[in-house]
């Protein structure tokens, strides 16, 4: 359990279903640095609960009527304060999981997961940790991969920044690259800032989704 002192984080939580929206609820409501300040039951509602909510998080279920939790989390994350948002989803091989990783979701977790891998997914998305599970969204994007993958035609990184993207997409840390790497994690933080800006990627997730796709990331190898 959280300490009672905590910030509260704000959490809307979007599924078509109300009773996956109940138990969502329930779950996270336990929690005392958690409150859940909406439902929605389509990616309108998302977008709609989400200008006038101001959530912190939004957990978003991916097919959803009217407007899918691909778009809805692309247009959330427009917003003048966008949250993070979280997949939840039936299956983690599920086409509409990377496609709303590429569209900037923060991270994802299964429908089938423990209550208390839930809240450790919103607490992770909420403080910043966006790649929740590296060798899930590595075979998410080796089952989509193309046989030849579009070639990067951005600004090239330094070879040091090509080390920097290979560990984060193993879900290593600012500090845990620091160490591996044997440099300052101000360093590592400035050549992480320097990929995003690269990709044009708005988080670590974002960013190791476009890294395979370009071939930055060795798709063979474990994450």
């Amino acid at each position: 359990m959280a300490e009672t002192d905590a910030p509260v984080l704000r959490v809307l939580v979007v599924d078509d279903e109300p009773l996956v929206r109940q138990g969502l609820r329930m779950i996270l409501e336990a929690e005392p640095d958690l409150a859940v300040v909406g439902e929605g039951g389509s990616g309108a509602e998302a977008v709609a609960l989400s200008r006038t909510l101001e959530p912190d998080v939004v957990c978003m279920d991916v097919r959803m009527p009217d407007v899918d939790g691909i778009r809805a989390t692309e247009l959330v994350l427009r917003l003048p304060r966008p949250p993070k948002v979280l997949v939840v989803t039936t299956f983690s091989s599920d086409d509409f999981v990377l496609a709303a990783l590429r569209a900037g979701a923060a991270g994802f977790v299964l429908k089938r997961a423990t209550a208390a891998e839930l809240v450790a997914a919103v607490r992770a998305v909420a403080a910043g940790a966006s790649l929740l599970y590296p060798d899930a969204v590595r075979q998410l994007a080796l089952a989509a991969h193309r046989p030849s993958p579009a070639p990067y035609e951005g600004p090239p990184l330094t070879p040091r920044e090509a080390e920097v993207l290979a560990l984060v997409a193993q879900g290593l840390t600012n500090a845990e690259v620091a160490a591996r790497l044997v440099l300052g994690t101000e360093t590592v933080r400035t050549h992480v800032a320097a990929v995003l800006r690269k990709l044009g990627a708005r988080d670590r997730t974002q960013a190791v989704v476009l890294a395979y796709e370009v071939g930055l990331v060795d798709l063979g190898r474990p994450g």
